[in-house]
């Protein structure tokens, strides 16, 4: 078993609640004007009577809406609160404060406006046909913190619908890092996706995306656990999802639960509420990774999985190698923006993963497998990557 020295960590923030509330007041969003309005001049080009001749031409071609407007560069992010954070099913209103901070996301990482859209709805037929009528108000759908299975209809249905980009953040954002995150281990440790047999706990959105994205990029052996253990072809107990899921992964039909599941595993991939005894971390291979990514608090605590695995990731900001869907997010949808897709490819989510691997550089190391969020050449870096492939795989206008 290899044994790693304690990685340095961040300062832990310490936050009081007049700080975060009083942060909220009034919400995190506001409208800026582009266009002057100073004299009457200002006010008859912007309203009326000078709007009307735009409104006539787009009217008259439909395709200068994109010119005129700022439809074709907003982001909507669309939520019905079921799975907000480590919250659960919240419900809407409560959900807001969460879908405004991720409009804000947009706007300072990718320069895309972007409004929240919460719906006093769960019901998918009424969601995407809320979308499907709200269509000529944006360009693009960033689907936020919508429960499983649920969300696998409603983005399917939603993507089918729309001619624009969509994408749920949840499931793919979250993919999209992990994947960047892991390519980053696996080139300080000189070894191939191939090679691995990946653990990934939990069959939600972000598990179920993250085998998905794993075996496009050329994973081999991939074993997935929900609740009740190894997901398996013999099982029968499993919905539409997790069947096609038994189909695809653990090709040596392991079964039992995580203990079975993590005995010579070489990585462990977290993405539910669970937690993992030290014993059975203790029983992976050597130079094991380990990305303990629920929040807040991690199925393996780093400072346990420091013992015992050579590369750790979590999704907290006060340790190294945080795996934060917002190193994707922006770039993406603005990548996407850029090229005019109408869809989001699995090809596009792969560039969008070498690109943020990308921007690290000759700083990777094993405390540093992806960049900081906060770093202003991630989206930049993903858009153009986005770009070119929806590009070069023909979906973009």
């Amino acid at each position: 078993m290899s044994i790693v020295s304690d990685a340095p960590t961040p300062q832990k923030l310490e936050l009081t609640d007049e700080e975060i509330f009083s942060g909220h007041v009034d919400g995190k969003l506001s409208v800026e004007l582009t266009a002057p309005l100073e004299n009457q001049r200002d006010l008859s080009i912007a309203y009326t009577p000078g709007v009307a001749r735009v409104c006539r031409a787009i009217a008259a071609d439909e395709t200068l809406v994109d010119r005129y407007t700022w439809t074709n560069r907003l982001v909507v992010v669309v939520s019905d609160g079921t799975a907000v954070l480590g919250l659960g099913n919240i419900g809407a209103r409560a959900s807001l404060p969460v879908m405004e901070g991720k409009s804000a996301l947009f706007k300072k990482f990718a320069g895309l406006n972007s409004i929240p859209l919460v719906l006093d709805t769960t019901d998918p037929d009424e969601i995407v046909e809320t979308l499907v009528r709200l269509r000529p108000s944006f360009g693009a759908v960033n689907l936020e913190d919508i429960s499983a299975p649920r969300c696998f209809e409603i983005e399917k249905r939603v993507i089918e619908a729309l001619d624009c980009p969509v994408m749920h953040d949840d499931q793919h954002g979250t993919a999209i890092v992990a994947l960047a995150a892991l390519k980053g281990a696996l080139k300080v440790q000189g070894r191939d996706i191939a090679d691995l047999r990946i653990v990934i706990s939990g069959a939600g959105a972000a598990g179920v995306a993250c085998t998905n994205i794993l075996l496009a990029a050329g994973a081999r052996d991939v074993v997935v656990l929900d609740s009740k253990g190894i997901i398996s072809a013999d099982r029968t107990d499993l919905g539409e999802i997790k069947t096609d899921l038994a189909a695809r992964t653990n090709p040596e039909g392991r079964k039992g639960g995580i203990t079975e599941a993590l005995d010579g595993a070489d990585v462990y991939l977290g993405v539910s509420s669970g937690t993992v005894p030290e014993e059975i971390v203790a029983t992976m291979a050597d130079d094991s990774i380990i990305f303990a990514m629920s929040n807040p608090d991690p199925e393996i605590h780093p400072d346990i999985a420091h013992k015992h695995a050579a590369i750790v990731a979590t999704g907290r900001s006060d340790f190294p190698n945080q795996i934060n869907n917002v190193l994707a997010f922006p770039g993406v949808f603005k990548g996407a923006l850029d090229a005019g897709a109408r869809r989001i490819t699995e090809g596009m989510k792969l560039a969008a993963a070498e690109a943020i691997l990308s921007v690290v550089g000759d700083e990777l190391a094993a405390d540093k497998i992806v960049p900081s969020p906060l770093d202003p050449r991630v989206a930049p870096a993903v858009a153009e990557a986005v770009a070119a492939a929806a590009k070069a795989e023909g979906v973009a206008d």
